[in-house]
């Protein structure tokens, strides 16, 4: 089966500038051949990215998805005949609509959309949503992960109104908000084909860590100074209250990493839940785990403030967050210790939570996610 990655995007969203970034970074191991439709302008897109050695095949007279479903087809079937690609990367017509070219590659024998993402200016979003709603709409419903562009030039309430017209649109998506300068095409890429990557990383070290915490866990491993949270003050007084329910959470711990050690696997989400029931466990036994993406700012003291208000049965906290000065850190928590370190820019805020019967709506409420 070849590959297929779908880039669709409104006009002028960005989408041949995304490609650009990650043809040396994502394809340049992979044989390539990019589907560009101008919609009857000169190729000058296509013929940018020839320069970058990738094969490229232009349809010029008609959008793929309307007036040339034909030749598209065609098209299709040419370039796995000819070129033998690991990978076809279809960039749409602007005003295509990204529901009609899903119908078109799916009909096609031998090929497997791998990816189905769509660019959105942010800057344009909500004018293109009220002016444009049939086609732009169809983009934003019709994608597992929007990449938001130009962030870097709005501020957070617009960022935010964004956020909630898309989520309106479609609940699951995953959502790029971090500007692309501050990212890598790989941190990208793997937004775009829904690696698990994040909380698989969380499962493995929930998998180990009390092995390692059990002399320790009411050390902190991140420095206070200049932190004036009331909770710090009352840290001291709080471990002995830790000790008192260590060898219950410990339970807890064991018997969810007995389920992990089968090899059972959680996939992230925006704001998805998943219950578990894990061989050789009770039916009572449950594991949940929820993957919460944000733009939510927090300093550090705000951050130990919520994760100091996370309930007994919650096992494992991790993520990656801005401060208020747009820093990346990342956290890692569990109960009785909490570590924060800078991090490297993702390609959103996100927070995972692993516990039993967890509360989607209170773990938002805790971190401040509206």
């Amino acid at each position: 089966m070849t590959k297929v990655d779908l880039i669709s995007g409104f006009l002028g969203a960005g989408k041949t500038t995304l490609i650009q970034k990650l043809l040396p970074e994502v394809y340049k191991n992979q044989k390539v051949v990019l589907i560009e439709n101008e919609f009857g302008e000169i190729g000058i897109d296509g013929s940018f990215l020839k320069e970058t050695g990738i094969i490229v095949n232009e349809i010029n007279s008609g959008c793929i998805c309307c007036t040339l479903q034909g030749d598209f087809r065609l098209a299709l079937m040419k370039v796995v005949e000819d070129y033998h690609p690991d990978i076809i990367l279809i960039e749409p017509s602007g005003v295509g609509k990204l529901s009609d070219i899903l119908h078109l590659v799916a009909s096609v024998e031998g090929l497997e959309i791998h990816s189905q993402s769509t660019v959105v200016d942010a800057n344009r979003a909500l004018i293109y949503h009220k002016n444009f709603g049939e086609f732009f709409d169809d983009q934003i419903q019709n994608a597992t992960c929007i990449i938001l562009s130009r962030t870097q030039e709005i501020n957070q309430e617009k960022l935010e109104n964004d956020l909630a017209m898309i989520h309106e649109l479609n609940d699951h998506v995953r959502v790029v908000t971090t500007p692309w300068s501050d990212i890598t095409g790989e941190t990208l890429y793997e937004a775009m084909v829904g690696s698990a990557s994040f909380i698989d990383m969380t499962i493995h070290e929930l998998e180990k860590h009390h092995h390692h915490d059990e002399e320790d866990h009411c050390d902190h491993h991140h420095d206070h100074e200049g932190c004036h949270c009331k909770h710090h003050h009352e840290q001291d007084h709080e471990c002995h209250h830790h000790h008192e329910k260590h060898e219950e959470r410990e339970e807890n711990i064991t018997k969810a990493n007995q389920g992990l050690s089968k090899g059972n696997h959680i996939h992230i989400g925006t704001e998805e839940k998943h219950h578990h029931h894990h061989d050789g466990l009770d039916a009572d036994d449950i594991f949940d785990a929820i993957g919460i993406e944000t733009v939510q700012r927090y300093s550090h003291c705000e951050l130990e403030e919520a994760l100091a208000q996370l309930p007994e049965t919650i096992l494992r906290a991790k993520g990656i967050v801005q401060d208020h000065e747009g820093n990346w850190f990342f956290f890692d928590y569990v109960p009785g210790k909490t570590d924060i370190r800078q991090g490297k820019p993702a390609y959103t805020g996100l927070i995972t939570v692993i516990g039993t019967n967890v509360d989607v709506e209170k773990m938002k409420e805790i971190f401040r996610i509206h």
